[in-house]
């Protein structure tokens, strides 16, 4: 069964940073991916890519920064008065936490911890870098008629209400 708008299909993936070769995160064997395609809930080009594949294809996809999760943006990069983050515990370089925001909840990246300030990077952790994606299709199924009304998979592997 191809992959194709509102097919639920679960993958195992790789992803690396194609610059330096450098692994940044996979699925593991007891705990693939499970997403309901076309519903906007991975990345475009990783879902573009996947169109039309099947059960025990293999792929690879490369994605440029602004294909990806964009290009870092240094306004993102703010001092923050730590009274607005007490509710993260313990701060330290490298800890995400998440803010609100004018635009909703945010996740942020704690650069610098002061006595009254803390330094954020609001980019996404892999913003600016250009993705290389290795992929395994392991099943495709047709989505429920709720997992198509809520526009994700639901049970096992996917979002269970």
């Amino acid at each position: 069964m191809p992959i194709e708008k509102d097919k639920v299909v679960t993958l195992h993936y790789t992803l690396i940073d194609a610059d330096n070769d450098l692994t940044l995160e996979k699925s593991s064997a007891d705990a693939p991916m499970v997403y309901l395609h076309g519903a906007g809930n991975i990345l475009a080009g990783l879902e573009q890519a996947l169109e039309g594949k099947d059960s025990g294809d293999r792929l690879t996809v490369s994605l440029d920064p602004e294909q990806a999760y964009g290009r870092r943006d240094e306004s993102l990069r703010q001092r923050l008065s730590a009274k607005y983050l007490k509710h993260a515990g313990k701060l330290k370089p490298g800890k995400i936490v998440r803010v609100q925001t004018e635009q909703g909840p945010r996740m942020v990246t704690v650069l610098k911890v002061g006595l009254k300030t803390v330094d954020v990077d609001a980019n996404h952790p892999f913003a600016g870098r250009p993705l290389r994606f290795e992929l395994e299709v392991i099943d495709v199924r047709d989505a429920d008629a709720d997992e198509k009304a809520h526009g994700h998979v639901h049970g096992p592997g996917g979002h269970a209400h």
